[in-house]
Parts: C-alpha cells; structure tokens; sequence
C-alpha cells in the first residue's frame, strides 16, 4: 500500500470500480473537512510489544492469527457502528478485504487499512449528520403511523444512501418528538438537536491519531477477553488520576455505548452511592451546573468532555439529565442533583443494621453486615499502622457488635460489590471456617497456587446461621467468597447468579519497556493472565456462583454478566484441592425453598417486586417505537397508571393509605425487598437450628 504525502493512503487496487470511485469522492471530503489521521511510527512499536506479550503472557496463549485476525474486524467495526446507523453494507464489504490482514498489521506491518477504515467511518457520520440538519428546516409530522427501530444492531446493513436517509429521517422525528413531549415549542427544538448534532460533527473533528489506534488496540484486547484492554498515554492519565481519587466527581464509572454516556458502575464510597439514585446502565442525557444551570445536552458528546462537565470544585451542585436503564423508549428524563465530593474511604466500609423478623410468636433478630467492597489500606498497613482499615477487620467487629445485641442470625449483604483485593476475600472467608483453602489460581503457565485462610490459628467469629445475600454485580472477590461459604457448606447463598468474573489481570506500562522519542508516551496494557477456581476444582469464571435460593432480580442476566460477552473465556474446572466441609446442606435448602416459596405467596412487597421485573423485561424486549405522539402519550400515560396502581395495590394489601401521584413516594422509604426475603431465610435457619437444639420430648411435642 503507498503512502500518499497527505497522510492518506490509496484503497486496495483489487476492488470493484464503482466502488473504487464511490470510496474514493468520500475520503476527498474526509480530506476537505479533517484533519489528516494517521498512524505514527510509536503505533507501530506499541502494536509489535502488546503483539509480544499477548502470546508470551496472556493466560490463553493466544495465537495472532487470520483467526484472530477475523474477530478482530467484527469487534472493531462494531465499536464504530454498533448499531449500524451509519456505514453502509458496501462499506463492510470493503472493509472485509482487510479481514484477514491485521493479525500481520498489529505484529509489524503499517497501520493504514486501521485509520483508513476509520476515515470511511468519519465520512459517513459527517453524511449521515449533514442529512439530520437539513431534516430541521421544517418541524416534522408528529401524527404518522410510523415505528421507528431504535435498535438495529441486529438489522442488515443498510444497502443504499437513500436507505439510510429514511432510518435518520425517522431517528430525527424521534429526538424532535422527545422533546415534543416536554412541551417544548419547535425553535427550542431546533435549537437543541441542531447543537447536538452539529456538535457531534464538531467532536468527531477532534478525534486525534491516538484516538484511533486505542480503538483499535481495544478491538484487538476485547478479542482476547472482555478485561484485556489498551489505553492511550492521555488516557493512562486518566486512569491513574481515577485511581488516586485525587479529584472531584460523583463516584462513577462511565463509558460511552452509541450516542450516550452510560453508568457502568457506582463507586462505593462516591456521591452517586451515598445518594443511591443512579444506577448501572442508566444514561446521561445532559449535565447542568449548580442547582440553577441549564442543562447541557451531551447526546454524542466525547466521555472524556462529559467527565470535564461532571467534575467540579468540592462540595459544588452538579445535576444529571438521566434516561433510567429499564425505562420504556419515550419515557420522561429524570434529573438527579450531586454534591461533587471525592470518594470517601470510610464510606466504603462495611455497615451494620438489625433487621426484626416476627416469626412464631416471637421476634427474631437477624443482623445484616453490608459489605460494598474488599477494601484494604495498604498504605497504613506498609508504615506500620496495626489499626489499618480493612474490610475484614470491620466485619470482624461488626460481628461482635451485633453478637452484643444478640442476633439470632446473620445476612452478609454482597450485592453490587464488584470486588477488590484477594488477600481481604480470604481473610473474611476464614471469618466464617476453619482453617483450609478458600481458592486456586492458575497462571498462564498452568501452575496452581492454592490461597488458604491467612490466620489459621484464629477462632471462626461467627458460626450462627448465616446467609450470603449476591446479585448480578457481585463479582470477583464477592465471587470467590460466596463461592468459599457454598463449598464448605458454611452457610447459604441467596439472591441472583453472581457476574462470572473469574479472571486475573495485570497492568502493564508500556514506557517501561518501549523508549520514548517524544513526550507522548505508549500508554498501557492490562491484560488477563490467570484464572481462579473454588476448592471444588470449579471456575468462577463464566458462571459465577449459582444461589442455593434463587430470588427475583431486576438486573438482566442476559444483558450483565460475563455470559454476556462474547469474548468471554469459558468455564472449566482444575483439580479438587483438599478441604473439610461441613455437614451437606441439601436437605436444609430444600426446606428453606419451601418455606421462602410458600411465604412469598402472601408477600405483598415480593410480589410488587415480581410485577416491576415483569413489566421491565417487557421494556426491555421492545426495538421499536411509535412516531405518533398521541400515541406515545398514551402509551406514557398507561405506563404511569400501571406503575400507580401496582403501588395502590401493594399498600392496600399492606393496610397504608394510597397515594394520588408516584411523586408522593420517597425511594428511601420503599422497602429492600430481597433483603426482606434473606433476613427470611435464616430466620428459617435459626428456627431450624433452636428446634434442633432443643430436648427430644420437647421437639416431639411440638406440633
């Protein structure tokens, strides 16, 4: 391939003509209207070392190969279009000439076809988004019968100019009538999605040649496995201020997904989580300052241009525009205010409550330790300080607090906790058995290490009935623990399948190991190199760990989750280790089953809950939308009444006065359902445990 002195290079010579021309006429206006991308000489040098240590150290060995090479074009033309709004199927016909080529591109040949594929892509946008500002001239008709397929993921590629044209026709319809909906007159219309849209042309116009290659480099990593990744030196920065929690911000991990910002995660410790609002998969529509400001649309914003927004001066007011992760298409926006503060530890750290159980006559109480994170200051411990903070530590006084008050059963409450340190997942593991092995590591060489309980001697802290309360979000260390209780028999997890992260990774700086000609910098690689296993031989990778008691959950097991992703690496199993388990709890979760089912029956706040999943999964289910706005406020309003009268009905079974308006409803007032049903649970367990206890007469006696 030839390089032009342009920076741009020549299409392969073996394609069509008319595809050639077509081709061709796009990237001259690339040209006109950008900056020239291309990939430097340092790109090269990082692809070549990230190639070396992808087949000397990732856990796989994977082969760099047209195999890979085939996934890699198919993930990387997704993070361009993922939901095939914009290239055209000539182009990913196109494209596919290169399909069997970048396994040699990333090793060591020039990255053009990478940049050059990029270019098609930014040309496209720019048609598509030049196409969307005309459609602005006159105010669209709201009254049509059309449905507009907001999710083409699964669609054909678009085959013509012409086609597309129509799927943006009605994509502009749809953001005007979304607006439409919050009685906003036309010029208030035009003015919004005229910025937006421009504005997105504007930022596309910023992307940089580092920008380009650390897309591609992440299409290469996410081939590997979802937490292989590659960031670019600016990014690297990024990361390592993050990290440091050295800034103002709301505590929450963002990333870009189409034209939105979404939540991936809330921070324990951070605004988000004090506030407990926002959620995972929620999107952000526009960001405001202060409690006054007017909202800024980030529609198509860069993530890094929205996290400039959200940070701000500590304890200073930033509003969020929101779209919730299981609202119907069209429903209304909610705004969240934060107070920007850093991430606090002691916010992180494991908390305490009782939760009363009224049970055969008497109140049972059940204490509840909730554990957000696996958190371990390591700096206080490294000076010496024998009152560092950790996760194990608290819970360990934690335990004896709520034995003071004279519990009848214990709930450790895992839910959302997306791990953290190892050494603290062992550790609170051997709060609850006897000394023995807790997990297995295999590194990329197939060498087995075996992590035991780090203080054998130390008496368990607690040996009362104990339940592991685990969600969707559970994942890592929250999966190995859970997974250490289950094995030995210690007690019963509840809840909803964990996430299935069952990997190790290590990061790598690249400018430890590549020379710098400038002052750019290579930026660095975090790359998956080793697998853990229960004491059973079993993977928590995949999987995760399956619930003794499985309760309903509105987090989507088919949307979240490493089963989700289709990189993931599979689920196997190694050797059983040696361990002592306790007494099998077959039979014991057999008869709890029982009981949770038979009482969830008459649960008004369970069935409330089983009724919102439900009519979720609905939601999620659509593809479509409406154009007709009548039509849409209907449906909106149907949507409101449902949600009213299902909360009418939970409070009538539960004898409160209904309320007029959902408006009327504090969040913090709704029960924890699933926390509910757990503190339930081991109410049935330390029934079962004081029957037991009791003299055989007695017990015989009962009826």
């Amino acid at each position: 391939m030839t390089k032009t002195s342009n920076g741009l290079f020549h299409w392969l010579a073996g394609a069509a003509l008319s595809l050639l021309v077509a081709q061709a006429a796009a990237k001259t206006t690339a040209v006109e209207q950008n900056s020239f991308l291309y990939p430097e000489q340092r790109h090269e040098n990082i692809g070549e070392l990230i190639t070396q240590f992808i087949q000397k150290s990732h856990y796989m060995h994977i082969a760099v190969d047209d195999e890979l090479s085939s996934r890699v074009m198919d993930i990387y033309i997704e993070s361009l279009d993922r939901n095939r709004m914009y290239l055209l199927a000539s182009d990913v016909e196109y494209f596919d000439t290169y399909r069997y080529q970048l396994d040699d591109v990333v090793k060591s040949k020039p990255l053009d076809p990478v940049f050059e594929m990029f270019e098609v892509y930014q040309t496209r946008v720019r048609e598509r988004l030049s196409f969307a500002l005309t459609q602005l001239e006159n105010e669209p008709d709201y009254l049509t019968d059309t449905e507009y397929e907001f999710d083409r993921s699964e669609s054909p590629w678009a085959e013509s100019s012409a086609e597309l044209d129509e799927i943006w026709r009605q994509r502009v319809v749809n953001d005007a009538l979304n607006l439409a909906l919050e009685d906003e007159p036309w010029e208030k219309i035009q003015e919004v999605l005229s910025k937006r849209y421009k504005g997105f042309i504007r930022r596309l116009d910023q992307v940089n040649n580092d920008d380009v290659f650390e897309r591609f480099m992440n299409s290469f990593a996410h081939t590997l496995d979802p937490h292989s990744s590659y960031l670019s030196p600016r990014n690297s920065e990024e990361y390592r201020i993050q990290m440091s929690l050295s800034y103002f911000g709301i505590g929450a991990s963002l990333q870009t997904e189409d034209d939105f910002v979404k939540i991936v995660s809330i921070i324990p410790g951070g605004p988000a989580a004090i506030d407990g609002k926002l959620g995972p998969n929620d999107r952000i529509t526009g960001v405001a300052q202060g409690p006054e400001g007017d909202l800024e649309d980030v529609i198509g914003w860069r993530l890094d241009d929205v996290v400039d927004l959200i940070r701000g001066p500590a304890d200073s007011v930033v509003r969020l525009e929101i779209i919730p992760a299981n609202a119907a298409p069209g429903s209304p926006k909610k705004i969240i205010s934060l107070v920007r503060d850093q991430v606090k530890l002691e916010e992180q750290a494991a908390k305490s409550e009782i939760v009363k159980i009224p049970r055969d006559g008497r109140e049972w109480s059940i204490g509840v330790i909730d554990v957000p994170s696996f958190y371990r200051d390591y700096r206080a411990l490294s000076n010496g300080d024998k009152n560092y903070t950790s996760t194990t530590k608290d819970v360990k006084r934690l335990i004896a607090e709520l034995e003071e008050q004279g519990i009848d059963g214990l709930v450790i409450d895992l839910r959302g906790n997306g791990g953290g340190h190892l050494t603290e997942a062992t550790a609170l593991s051997g709060l609850f058995i006897d000394n023995g092995p807790v997990v297995q590591l295999r590194n990329s060489n197939g060498r087995i290490s075996r992590l035991d309980d780090p203080d054998p001697v130390a008496r368990v802290a607690y040996n009362g009935p104990l339940a592991v309360l685990v969600d969707r979000f559970s994942a890592s260390a929250s999966e190995i623990f859970a997974a250490a209780i289950q094995d030995y028999a210690r007690g019963v997890i509840v809840g909803q399948q964990t996430f299935g992260k069952g990997t190790v990774q290590n990061l790598y700086s690249l400018d430890q190991y590549l020379r710098a000609e400038d002052d750019n910098g290579f930026g660095q690689l975090t790359l998956t190199i080793g697998k853990y296993y229960r004491v059973t031989g079993e993977s928590t990778q995949h999987r995760g760990v399956d619930p003794d008691i499985a309760l309903p959950s509105g987090i989507d097991a088919e949307l979240v989750g490493e089963s989700v992703r289709d990189s993931a690496l599979p689920w196997d199993t190694v050797q059983t280790t040696r361990f002592r388990a306790g007494k099998p709890l077959d039979n014991t979760i057999e008869s709890l089953t029982a009981s949770h089912t038979e009482r969830s029956k008459d649960d008004p706040n369970f069935q409330y809950q089983v009724d919102m999943i439900r009519a979720a999964e609905e939601v999620r289910s659509q593809t479509t939308i409406s154009l007709n706005i009548e039509q849409r406020r209907t449906e909106r309003k149907d949507d409101l009444d449902r949600r009213l009268k299902r909360e009418n009905d939970r409070r009538a079974a539960l004898g409160l006065d209904p309320v007029a308006s959902l408006d009327e409803i504090d969040d913090e007032d709704r029960p924890d359902v699933l926390l509910d049903q757990a503190a339930g649970i081991v109410t049935d367990l330390a029934t079962m445990r004081a029957v037991a206890a009791e003299p055989e007469q007695t017990a015989r006696a009962r009826p």
